[in-house]
């Protein structure tokens, strides 16, 4: 089962999607650049949790994380979204992302969470490292994957 949304006017599309993975589910992006690809895996994130369309990107907030590498900086990525989404009980629908060798610098738009508005599916516990993978693309482009606990 494939769940995706998809962002258009790029050569390399920017895209998000869900994938199968035992009782935990993938999360994938894709983009022009590795910071598309990074953005698009927190909406899949989101999407987790509830339908994307659903989440107004109302109020801003900026997060920073440190790692070793690439994989390691994804991993810490959607862990710190994981943290403010438990934390400040919100849901984020636009990100943006900017790295440097070692170092992530990023906003994220959502708004507070409600229950009953965005009925959320389930709870995302973490981002693993298991599938993990952020690497150009054959045709173009990046991948950025994991799997998150549920």
């Amino acid at each position: 089962m494939t769940i995706a949304g998809m962002a258009s006017d790029t050569a390399a599309p920017a895209r998000w999607e869900h994938f199968e993975h035992r009782a935990d589910i993938g999360v994938r992006g894709y983009g022009p650049t590795r910071e598309a690809a990074f953005e698009q895996a927190a909406l899949a994130l989101t999407a987790v949790i509830t339908p994307l369309a659903g989440v107004a990107a109302r109020e801003r907030i900026d997060l920073a994380c440190e790692a070793g590498d690439d994989e390691a900086l994804f991993v810490a990525w959607l862990n710190a979204l994981v943290y403010e989404m438990a934390v400040r009980r919100m849901l984020f629908s636009r990100c943006q992302v900017a790295i440097t060798p070692g170092h992530l610098h990023a906003s994220a738009w959502g708004e507070p969470i409600s229950v009953s508005r965005h009925r959320p599916a389930v709870e995302v516990k973490g981002a693993t490292y298991t599938a993990l993978r952020v690497a150009p693309c054959a045709g173009g482009g990046w991948l950025a994957q994991t799997v998150v606990d549920v």
